[in-house]
């Protein structure tokens, strides 16, 4: 059993080793991992990933085929009557800051990308209301770029297992990012977030029936 002693001691391989272990039991346990928001293409998943901060994926899935049929594309939601825009994405919360990012990202895409959504973590966060999170969501789901989405069940996960101490998003980001291969990461995040909505909640963790528990310093027997 993993004792918080144990990783105080951790050389930066043991930790590797332990945290590869951990990440391969995740792929066991979740082998259906995947982005729970649905999307068809880089614009609709961009757009429900800015929809999505404080709110959850099922909510964000109600409410993006009415979105996506009123505005196909970038085009069409840069041209957007703001208040139309509100009511309908008004039940994912802070619509009227979500409707001022979702505009102001469909009129950066189309007068400075050609209506692309553009490839590169760079480019991405140019983009209003889009930071490394949204960015690494596209890039690993849309086109294929790996990237770690450290969102709050990523961040709080990878604290529990001792991988980091952390707790800025990029810091978090970057220190497991040098734990895992670089191929591993977009599957890794979809594992450590399904493993976070589903066992390791924030307030009651159902330690006694997860599969990390013997290398996890947090377990509570």
């Amino acid at each position: 059993m993993t004792t918080w002693a144990d990783v105080e001691r951790e050389s930066p391989l043991a930790r590797t080793r332990r945290a590869r272990r951990m990440g391969r039991i995740l792929a066991e346990t979740y082998p259906e991992a995947h982005c729970e928001l649905d999307f068809r293409s880089p614009y609709q998943l961009i757009t429900a990933t800015i929809l999505s901060a404080q709110c959850t994926d099922a909510r964000v899935n109600r409410v993006t085929p009415a979105l996506f049929a009123r505005y196909p594309t970038p085009q069409a939601l840069a041209a957007a009557d703001p208040v139309e825009l509100e009511s309908i994405i008004r039940s994912t919360g802070f619509f009227r800051a979500k409707a001022r990012n979702l505009i102001g990202m469909a009129r950066t895409v189309t007068e400075r990308f050609g209506g692309e959504i553009p490839r590169t973590l760079d480019d991405l966060v140019t983009l209003p209301g889009v930071g490394r999170k949204t960015a690494n969501v596209v890039l690993g789901n849309a086109f294929g770029v790996p990237g770690l989405t450290v969102d709050t069940h990523f961040g709080r996960l990878v604290r529990r297992f001792g991988w980091t101490r952390e707790k800025d998003p990029v810091k978090v980001e970057f220190a497991v990012a040098a734990l895992f291969p670089r191929r591993d990461w977009t599957r890794l995040s979809h594992e450590l977030i399904w493993h976070g909505r589903r066992i390791c909640h924030a307030h009651r963790p159902e330690c006694g029936i997860c599969p990390l528990a013997r290398l996890c310093p947090s377990f509570e027997a």
